[in-house]
């Protein structure tokens, strides 16, 4: 397990990023959203249709719009055990509302679909790698993730989050907890403590399905403007928990190499 994470952060180290080119644009924004198999289908659909919406909508042109160079890059993917790399959107740059209408409608076109596994880590390492590996060079670069359980497969979170933050790239989380696990660690405590970080991250509790798309397009558009969570969000902690173990406090927590796993 370790092995494998050695040589996925080592092929992150060795992607084409210059840090010194200047701005070309305000964000590098990569949208890692979760279709594990704990998501019931007309969940996931309410959770499409959300940035679906959010990107449609004109709060997030105005936030574009807002920025010193007014545009920005977005990619996404969707990840469960590993990450579906079929669910991959490439990099488009949204500098107006037709750009956004175009990555929209190609995002609602996408099959949806749930798959086994969580890898909260996985959705880290492909997020690190995608963004490391681009053509642009942000002012700032943000993976947001979303996602409704702890980290049953895969490596360990935390080397995968500490990777990420070393590189500069800030992670930002929505906790779906509208099916609570009942784990020892509520979720939005496991993400605020164990996921996010990086200056100025946070995280976005959803505790009901209709809530999806406000939350949603609340928090892509803090992510575009730069400006402070409200007071719904929740920073991450100065003190973690045990994020190396933590995974396996949830009572769900099945191993990663047993057929049963099936969150």
């Amino acid at each position: 397990m370790f092995g494998v994470l050695t040589f996925i952060l080592a092929l992150i180290a060795n992607a084409a990023h210059s840090f010194a080119a200047p701005p070309d644009v305000d964000l590098e924004l990569v949208l890692a959203v979760d279709m594990s198999g704990s998501m019931d289908m007309e969940e996931a659909r309410v959770q499409r249709s959300g940035y679906v919406e959010t990107l449609r909508h004109p709060d997030f042109i105005n936030a574009v719009d807002g920025g010193r160079l007014g545009r920005i890059a977005i990619g996404y993917f969707e990840w469960a055990g590993l990450v579906n790399e079929a669910s991959v959107l490439g990099w488009q740059v949204i500098d107006n509302a037709a750009d956004a209408e175009a990555f929209a409608a190609k995002l609602a076109a996408r099959p949806l679909g749930t798959r086994r596994g969580t890898s909260v880590s996985n959705a880290i390492l492909f997020g690190t790698s995608f963004i490391e590996s681009n053509a642009f060079s942000g002012a700032r670069r943000i993976l947001d993730l979303s996602g409704d359980g702890h980290n049953n497969s895969g490596p360990p979170v935390a080397p995968a989050r500490a990777a990420a933050l070393e590189r500069g790239i800030v992670i930002n989380g929505l906790a779906i907890i509208i099916r609570p696990s009942g784990s020892i660690i509520p979720l939005d405590q496991y993400y605020a403590e164990c996921v996010i970080g990086g200056p100025g991250s946070f995280m976005i509790p959803v505790h009901e399905a209709e809530d999806f798309a406000l939350a949603i397009r609340q928090k892509l558009i803090l992510e575009i403007s730069g400006a402070a969570p409200t007071a719904t969000a929740r920073p991450a902690a100065v003190t973690p928990v045990a994020c190396l173990v933590g995974d396996k406090l949830n009572p769900n927590f099945l191993d990663p190499v047993s057929p049963e796993s099936n969150r």
